[in-house]
């Protein structure tokens, strides 16, 4: 069991929820906000998408994350920045030619994927590390072996710590390998990402057989989408990990509740102290993760 947990807060996503829920941060304020409220509330790390202003879709834009950045930055409350990179890397299968890009594919190369994290320089960005059919329909989250290194290197050059964002058991050999060959410093940070159609499912049993799979000294953060979200939380701190909440991976407090990110958090907290753990603050967080802060 893990005694001292650090909470990540996951605040809005990429994922079509804009219709699904009245209150998604959109705006790079509304953003901001929803990192301050969730640090506020006990989350040490805030994880990070924007969103299209006009369509509420997730985007790449690179403004937007200097302006959530730099707002959160300067509210005075403490948090670690976690960036996505998973951007970049949807492509949909053209339902007549397969190699003509159907709508909403979104794909390019790795150091444009990254390219935000060289002007926010975050403490900690996220790197998906593996190929996986995302859902129903065409839509494929491509991670090549080639160009996850060529990404990893990149990170490594600027001092930023990859979290190893893992759906699967072959994302965690995948992981581990680039760790071997030293294109990720110690100790390592993974993310197991759990109930995503059509990765691992949200079970103990999954939970269990990915986190024996890391290297020793390593930390490791998991998470369970919709329903299975607070589940996971407790099932994470009885095996010895992190634990992450947010409007990312689930919109309800409780069942026809809709949350906010403070409340997710808050939520977690609860859970984590009544199992006999205690929640930790971010500069704990950097110390667990042996974190750069570079601003």
């Amino acid at each position: 069991m893990n005694q001292d947990v650090v909470i990540t807060c996951a605040v809005t996503g990429s994922g079509e929820t804009q219709h699904k829920h009245p209150a998604i941060p959109i705006t790079p304020k509304q953003i901001a906000d929803a990192c301050i409220d969730a640090a506020n509330a006990g989350a040490a790390i805030t994880h990070i998408h924007v969103r299209d202003l006009e369509s509420g879709a997730g985007c790449r834009e690179h403004d937007y994350f200097i302006e959530v950045a730099e707002r959160v930055r300067a509210s005075g409350v403490d948090v670690v920045l976690n960036l996505t990179t998973g951007m970049g890397g949807d492509y949909v299968v053209g339902d007549s030619v397969p190699t003509d890009p159907g709508p909403g594919t979104d794909f390019v190369m790795p150091i444009e994927r990254v390219s935000h994290v060289d002007k926010i320089m975050p403490e900690i960005c996220s790197l998906d590390c593996g190929t996986m059919n995302f859902g129903e329909g065409n839509l494929l989250m491509i991670n090549t072996p080639d160009h996850l290194r060529i990404a990893a290197k990149h990170i490594q050059d600027l001092g930023v710590k990859p979290e190893l964002e893992v759906f699967d058991t072959g994302h965690v050999w995948m992981a581990n390998r680039m760790y071997e060959e030293g294109l990720i410093d110690e100790p390592p940070l993974y993310q197991i990402c759990l109930g995503i159609p059509y990765g691992a499912p949200a079970t103990t049993a999954a939970m269990k057989n990915m986190c024996e799979m890391l290297p020793e000294g390593a930390n490791w953060t998991a998470f369970g989408i919709s329903r299975h979200q607070m589940p996971m939380v407790a099932q994470a701190v009885l095996l010895g990990g992190n634990v992450r909440v947010g409007l990312e991976d689930n919109l309800y407090l409780e069942r026809g509740k809709f949350a906010s990110n403070g409340q997710l958090v808050e939520k977690a907290v609860k859970i984590v102290e009544m199992l006999g753990a205690r929640v930790v603050g971010p500069d704990e967080a950097r110390e667990k993760f042996k974190l750069t802060k570079h601003r």
